[in-house]
């Protein structure tokens, strides 16, 4: 019976300031719909990076004709200089940090071209125009300095490329972009909060005679203080849910219905198991935030 009554009430209040609740729910939503959408980009980053952190390699491209680096003075790379490095890579100092070594000729790097470009490409490029590589998969792929180092103005090398900071761009891009929408996001979530709040002292100062009557017979504050604060976490529970609900709509048509069939250099894409961890935590963040707000809204009306 008491707990039918408080709830009652609640109801009553979320009548009584429908066009309130209906401002609460809409800025709910967005503001932990931002929240969502920054947990599953900082996600994705961390799934890109870890899937290519172990394929990301180091290529050391020896010289070829018409190279014009200093350390290309010779023409193409000599056998040994080629051997060179690969001493070097097989020596005491390396060794414990590369997982994997492949070493390319030119002949296979020309028809690894072709195979790319397609056979069109036959007439217009010859092996003459591709030099061998090594390609190194570290253990650790931010070890990759020290091979840049170990080989940067060797003889017989033309460059030493770290596959790893072509895609730093990328990464930067995607925590920019996080950062935004966590900045987003916090801002509409402290509108939320002063509108929970100040839609929760409107609530109490419509029915300040029914509050007075209740003080007069001996009910407590926390009889008092339940039905508002029921209200405000009602009206984010709804919020919350439709914005777990965008969540998983923007994953499962957007990423994983859009973005995976036209994004073929991602291979990894954050999926409906992020999905599950997200919109509970959306729910709780919502509620958690209501209940708070509504709290010290009502005490401090009833103190004053």
């Amino acid at each position: 019976m008491r707990a039918g009554l408080v709830f009652g009430e609640a109801l009553s209040g979320l009548r009584r300031n429908a066009s309130m609740v209906i401002s609460i729910v809409l800025v709910t939503f967005v503001s932990l719909t931002f929240v969502g959408a920054a947990i599953l980009m900082q996600a994705q980053i961390g799934t890109m990076r870890d899937f290519w952190s172990g394929r990301a390699q180091v290529q050391v491209s020896m010289c070829m004709d018409g190279a014009r680096e200093a350390t290309c003075d010779q023409g193409q790379a000599t056998a040994a200089q080629i051997q060179a490095v690969r001493d070097q890579l097989d020596g005491a100092g390396l060794k414990p940090l590369i997982a994997k070594v492949r070493y390319e000729t030119p002949k296979q790097a020309y028809e690894n071209a072709l195979e790319l470009l397609g056979a069109d490409y036959k007439d217009i490029l010859q092996p003459s125009q591709f030099g061998a590589s090594f390609y190194i998969n570290l253990v650790n792929p931010e070890n990759s300095e020290v091979l840049t180092e170990a080989f940067a103005g060797k003889k017989g090398v033309q460059a030493v490329q770290d596959q790893m900071k072509l895609l730093q761009p990328l990464f930067s891009a995607l925590t920019v972009a996080t950062y935004v929408a966590v900045g987003i996001a916090a801002l509409m979530l402290i509108a939320a909060v002063l509108l929970i709040a100040t839609t929760i002292r409107l609530s109490a100062y419509a029915r300040r005679r029914e509050l007075r009557i209740m003080r007069l017979v001996g009910a407590s504050n926390g009889f008092i203080q339940t039905p508002f604060i029921l209200e405000g976490v009602f009206a984010a529970l709804i919020g919350s849910v439709l914005a777990g609900g965008a969540v998983w709509a923007g994953v499962r048509f957007g990423v994983l219905g859009y973005l995976r069939s036209r994004v073929d250099f991602i291979t990894t894409w954050v999926g409906m198991r992020e999905v599950t961890y997200v919109v509970p935590v959306l729910i709780i963040i919502g509620v958690v935030l209501a209940a708070v707000s509504a709290g010290i809204a009502i005490r401090r009306w009833l103190r004053a």
